[in-house]
């Protein structure tokens, strides 16, 4: 697989998505994203599997016909695996060939080695030792850990020196580049314990929160999202107007995350930015205008907190 140099166009990924959504909504969104500019579409369960609006035979039926739309499909798989149920569905995940999986987390790895396969960013890929022995297995694309920071991601895997697989190909680098950063799991779920619920008789209460259920901190401050078992940050990582740091640092593609309002504007802004040569700085005023669930954030890729903004 060639390397891609500063004057190739970025790639655009839209990442699972990780709220409970109905099926009415996950509907039109894909459709949506059908017709959008987005390259690779990452589908499926990732969080919690009481969510069920989507059943493996609609996620693969989905799958096909965004295929048919010209996108690249990957399934996802869940990050936190607790059930022999759950167990079942990873296996029966990882033993269809028709599209490449994203192993969510260790689990995946073994039934998947030997084939290409991509890694999410719950994979604990710290140093270029550890994305080689994931190589080794058979991964071809890593979304590195929302904090590492862009000179880090940039030792691991380099533009000019790519980490690659067994066959030779340069495993590529996919960046959490837009979106409520998922920063950890959990086997208790706090959307239902908020809710004074048991947590397999939860409701579904997830579905009135299409963005996650805000935590503010004592100084009433955003600070993060209750996502189910998921912990998310209350910021919406944004690295549109970082596009040169981002390719210096060997970065071939940007994951977007998807939010329940205003996501198809926010994948056109990226587009046009790092493959029209928008304006960054007029492109991140239109996005600051839209009815985003949060603030934008940069420091994690920036070597400082989490919760930062810093201007280009």
């Amino acid at each position: 697989m060639a390397i891609q140099d500063n004057a190739s166009p970025m790639g655009l990924t839209v990442g699972p998505v990780l709220y409970h959504w109905s099926r009415a909504s996950l509907t039109q969104f894909y459709a949506d994203v059908a017709d959008s500019p987005a390259d690779t579409v990452v589908l499926g369960e990732v969080v919690c599997s009481r969510r069920r609006e989507y059943k493996a035979a609609d996620w693969l039926s989905l799958a096909l016909e965004l295929r048919q739309a010209g996108k690249e499909v990957i399934l996802g798989t869940q990050a936190l695996i607790e059930s022999e149920a759950e167990l079942r569905t990873l296996r029966e995940r990882c033993a269809q060939d028709d599209f490449l999986v994203e192993a969510g987390d260790a689990s995946a790895l073994r039934r998947l080695q030997g084939r290409r396969f991509t890694l999410s960013p719950h994979v604990n890929v710290y140093s270029r030792e550890a994305l080689q022995e994931h190589a080794a297995l058979g991964a071809v694309r890593w979304v590195p850990p929302v904090e590492l920071d862009l000179a880090t991601i940039a030792r691991i895997n380099p533009a000019d020196d790519p980490v690659r697989t067994p066959a030779g190909e340069a495993v590529q680098t996919e960046i959490f580049g837009f979106g409520r950063m998922p920063l950890a799991f959990s086997a208790r779920c706090f959307t239902a314990r908020h809710y004074k619920l048991p947590k397999d008789e939860c409701e579904f209460r997830c579905l009135s929160d299409p963005d996650g259920l805000l935590l503010k901190s004592t100084e009433g401050a955003d600070f993060l999202v209750l996502n189910g078992i998921q912990t998310q940050s209350a910021g919406l990582q944004c690295l549109l107007d970082r596009g040169p740091a981002l390719r210096g640092a060997g970065i071939t593609r940007l994951r977007l995350s998807p939010c329940a309002q205003g996501f198809i504007e926010v994948l056109k802004l990226h587009h046009a930015v790092l493959r029209e040569g928008l304006d960054a700085a007029q492109a991140l005023r239109e996005l600051n205008a839209l009815s985003l669930p949060g603030a934008l954030v940069n420091g994690y890729a920036l070597g400082g907190a989490g919760l930062e903004w810093r201007a280009a």
